[in-house]
């Protein structure tokens, strides 16, 4: 292999030797990396493979802490799908989008037989009756 060679004194063809024998060289520290590359993933996956077991433990154990919420009901019903519903969190469905952007209040769309479950302290609101 040469040392610093002067580019612009050599010819095409000593040109293009050194070009094959650089490609030779690549090609060889090239394969050299990729394997050594890929013993080390093999290293680093069976080292997860063992840890693995830990952290999945910790992600049970924090969504057994989790606190309960209790389910939201609807508030608001289409009166034109009565199967569409909205709990009044979040974003608002396009149906009542569309509704209030047509003139028309949130108030009609309140669905009415949501009153205080008074025998159960626990749960703060009744179910709605359907219809």
């Amino acid at each position: 292999m040469r040392k610093n060679p002067n580019l612009d004194s050599m010819s095409v063809d000593e040109m293009w030797q050194l070009h094959e024998e650089i490609i030779r060289v690549l090609a060889a520290r090239l394969t050299s990396e990729k394997r050594a590359l890929e013993k080390r993933l093999s290293q680093l996956s069976r080292e997860g493979e063992i840890k693995q077991s830990e952290p999945l433990d910790l992600k049970e154990n924090a969504s057994a802490r989790r606190r309960k919420y209790p389910k939201v009901f609807p508030k608001y019903r289409n009166p034109n799908e009565s199967s569409e519903t909205w709990s009044g969190r979040g974003k608002r469905p396009r149906w009542l989008t569309a509704a209030l952007k047509a003139g028309h209040s949130i108030e009609e769309f309140v669905i009415k037989n949501l009153e205080p479950d008074r025998s159960n302290p626990r749960k703060a609101w009744a179910r709605p009756a359907v219809g």
